[in-house]
């Protein structure tokens, strides 16, 4: 079964840094930053996840050190440029625990790009070397990150319209993750669909909730609804999609049931089928029929939809002045939606003085796919190195490109009132960095709970 080793679980150029330091280096102190990027406000989460799954506990082993002995000559293609004493230093000295320390902003902090996230150094001055071979590795927090602040922005975007036009209770379950199968990997849907879990509660990634589970003690994160797929409905001919949806009112008749409605004429299907063969089904039934269309554009589609529904099942003004359906029945839309159709679809919903009660939104590839680490420009950089007793600031400033200019010296991320600085290390402000691992030990567990609460306080 393949296992992670750490020895390999970065760039192939990181083996023969040890090599490239000044001498009598004795320590690397690097830190985490978003140097800008598309969001003003960045929510971090995911630390905590590489920190259990990669790092916690006695990671070198004799094993490790041999795989990644024979992989890298062959690999490099020369002798002697494995660190092999050193990984053997840290087996003997430390037990195959790595000896680094990791600060870093509580998980669910909202902060402003350009400030520290997190800070990485060796504790043992032996070994100053490990800091950035771990670089690769824990850059990976951009994604789960990334993700949380992309779905942070449609949170947003969406309560802007349940604020306008009606109720911004009902912004928990607004946005459902459709990612898992468009997403590049089972561990890739897992932990981007646990940080979009930290602003919604619904989501169709089942993987998902083992994460937020394993990693962040969270029994159910998320929840969904029983729905139907093209499949279901399709598989009874197009002269029987009557009887399809009618089965989907007999096998689920209360609650929440989303039938996917545009296999064959969505406006037929909702002005004839839900809206006059089944019509009284429909309203008769404890629960709420969620029609879904698929197809076509979004903001055209689902003002249509809506008023073929309001035609057929009437609805309501509410106080803000905006049509809300019947109870019985409410549209999703899970088709081309991303934090930028997102805002098109209910501009257009509120033009057409419906209410954004009305519906919800499916986010797939949009949602956990669709970014990279320059989304919000995430990298790691050493900052400061200490030679023989005296640390020394170390940073980049290119000329040919100013926005990839770094931060220099060992630093603090100080909080005045809601506003996030990060400063010298010698600043007596309180540091809101933390201390989250310690050689080998988780020093910090997060609460999913926690997670969102600070993530929306």
């Amino acid at each position: 079964m393949y296992e992670a080793n750490i020895l390999l679980s970065t760039d192939s150029y990181k083996p023969t840094h040890y090599k490239q330091y000044p001498p009598e280096t004795r320590g690397i102190y690097s830190f985490l930053e978003s140097r800008g990027g598309e969001f003003s406000e960045i929510t971090f989460f995911g630390l905590q996840y590489l920190i259990k799954r990669y790092l916690v506990g006695e990671r070198v082993t004799a094993e490790k050190i041999d795989e990644a002995d024979i992989l890298l000559a062959k690999h490099l293609g020369s002798g002697e440029i494995f660190n092999r004493s050193g990984w053997e230093y840290i087996l003997k000295a430390h037990s195959g625990r790595l000896p680094v320390r990791i600060k870093a902003v509580k998980e669910g902090t909202v902060l402003s790009p350009r400030n520290v996230f997190m800070t990485i150094e060796n504790t043992d001055p032996s070994v100053p070397w490990l800091t950035n071979y771990l670089e690769t590795l824990m850059s990976l927090v951009w994604y789960p990150t990334t993700v949380a602040t992309q779905s942070a922005n449609m949170r947003k975007t969406i309560m802007k319209y349940l604020e306008e036009t009606g109720d911004p209770s009902l912004i928990s379950f607004k946005l459902h993750d459709f990612g898992f199968r468009g997403s590049s990997s089972v561990e890739s849907a897992g932990i981007g669909g646990a940080a979009h879990l930290i602003n919604f509660m619904g989501t169709d990634t089942i993987e998902a909730l083992r994460v937020a589970r394993t990693y962040y003690g969270e029994d159910m994160a998320g929840f969904s609804i029983h729905a139907a797929e093209h499949s279901t409905i399709t598989s009874w001919g197009k002269n029987n999609e009557v009887q399809a949806f009618a089965n989907m009112l007999t096998q689920f008749p209360t609650g929440l049931v989303a039938v996917v409605s545009d296999s064959y004429d969505i406006y037929n299907a909702v002005r004839n089928l839900w809206g006059k063969e089944l019509r009284d089904r429909v309203l008769g039934r404890d629960g709420t029929l969620v029609v879904r269309p698929d197809s076509g554009d979004p903001a055209k589609v689902v003002v249509e939809v809506l008023n073929l529904l309001g035609e057929a099942f009437g609805y309501a003004e509410n106080k803000k002045g905006y049509r809300v359906l019947d109870p019985h029945v409410r549209v999703i839309q899970g088709d081309g939606i991303n934090r930028h159709s997102l805002e098109e679809v209910l501009e257009a919903i509120k033009d057409s003085k419906w209410s954004a009660d009305n519906i919800a939104f499916g986010s797939g590839g949009g949602l956990l796919q669709n970014v990279n680490r320059d989304t919000c420009k995430f990298a790691i950089k050493c900052s400061a190195i200490l030679v023989g007793d005296t640390w020394q600031d170390v940073y980049k400033n290119p000329v040919t490109d100013p926005g990839k200019s770094s931060r220099a010296g060992r630093m603090k991320l100080v909080k005045a009132g809601d506003v996030y600085e990060t400063v010298h290390e010698n600043d007596n402000r309180p540091d809101e960095l933390i201390t989250v691992f310690e050689n080998g030990e988780l020093i910090v567990d997060h609460s999913f709970a926690e997670v969102r609460k600070r993530a929306w306080k």
